[in-house]
């Protein structure tokens, strides 16, 4: 259960990481990398929209890698709990074995 949660809390800082980085980018060209522009920098404009393009596309991938590492890892058998939907099942009683109780349209025999 301990590898599950620590791999779920990976899973959500690597979310976190991208949706910052995605944010950050500009689909024409613009964004961060557009802050550096300047005379003679066009190679570090380049440079950081391509660690930006890099870090995205590696941040992709460790989520998609937790997430199989997740799943691996939930817990199963006896530390598992039980469905409530099996607990619900194994609770409901036998409808045959409910006693019969009278309507409002029998007679209910007379007492002398």
């Amino acid at each position: 259960m301990g590898i599950y949660i620590f791999v779920s809390a990976l899973i959500i800082i690597a979310c976190i990481l991208q949706i910052l980085i995605v944010l950050v980018q500009n689909s024409k060209g613009g964004g961060l990398a557009a802050g550096f522009t300047g005379t003679g920098q066009t190679m570090g404009v380049r440079k950081t929209a391509d660690f930006l393009e890099k870090s995205t596309w590696s941040l992709a991938i460790a989520i998609l890698v937790l997430s199989l590492v997740a799943t691996a890892s939930i817990p199963r058998g006896e530390q598992a709990r039980e469905s409530r939907i099996n607990e619900q099942i194994s609770n409901t009683i036998d409808p045959n074995a409910v006693p019969v109780l009278p309507s409002a349209n029998q007679q209910v025999p007379e007492q002398e």
